[in-house]
């Protein structure tokens, strides 16, 4: 990890940060006066379960994961971090440490904000804990729905949904994350998910190119695949 205290990359940060969008020039300077840069390589590990919290990790560039380990070092990935997002923020709010690891997936830049002195800007600038809090809604709606469809929802079914929302409209994408990585957030073997994409394949629904990209040869089809159960 390398720190970097640039005060001109801060503001760049904040900038592509949709909580602090409704600030004005000057209050945005308050927040970057609070804040710090980190670097990472891929593969480094940000933060672990366990680490103090109290702080908020605002994404520049570069992309992480979020993810938790069983007793047994099973890996469960929660999420995508990419530009503009934030994480470790359920800590500003608790004494309790960080419950999640995360790792950067690629050369990342983290803004990094001391979470005593964010809550006062809170405070001061009630906009802001009301954007935070419409994102944890929209976060735990998210983790609602994941965990309902892995409990209820056949393979089929989340790996086609997960297609269609990864695609978000285009015909050919690449993953954001590998195969193991999008296997464990939908609740299942990465042989697994690699048995159905290759069946997906057979059916025409979609053709595989190298290890990440993906063609949609048959929306239709694949958009009902992930709406109806088979």
């Amino acid at each position: 990890m390398k720190c970097c205290h640039h005060s001109e990359d801060h503001v760049i940060c904040i900038e592509h940060v949709p909580i602090f969008a409704s600030l004005n020039s000057e209050e945005k300077m308050e927040i970057v006066e609070i804040a710090s840069s980190r670097s990472y390589e891929k593969g480094e590990i940000i933060y672990r379960a366990g680490d103090e919290g109290g702080t908020l990790f605002v994404l520049y560039t570069g992309k992480a994961k979020l993810f938790r380990l069983s007793m047994s070092g099973k890996e469960q990935v929660l999420r995508l971090v990419e530009q503009g997002e934030f994480m470790g923020e359920l800590s500003l709010f608790s004494s309790l440490p960080l419950t999640d690891n995360a790792q950067a997936l690629e050369t990342t830049t983290m803004c990094v904000l001391e979470g005593e002195k964010l809550k006062a800007l809170m405070i001061k600038y009630p906009s802001i804990a009301f954007k935070v809090m419409d994102e944890l809604s929209r976060r735990l709606e998210m983790a609602e729905n994941r965990i309902e469809d892995i409990s209820l929802s056949s393979v089929s079914h989340r790996v086609a949904k997960a297609i269609m929302e990864l695609s978000n409209g285009k015909e050919q994408f690449s993953l954001p994350m590998t195969k193991g990585d999008l296997a464990s957030q939908l609740g299942m073997t990465q042989e697994t998910l690699s048995r159905k994409l290759a069946l997906f394949q057979e059916e025409g629904l979609i053709l595989l190119k190298g290890h990440r990209k993906i063609i949609i040869k048959n929306k239709e089809q694949l958009k009902a695949a992930s709406i109806e159960e088979n």
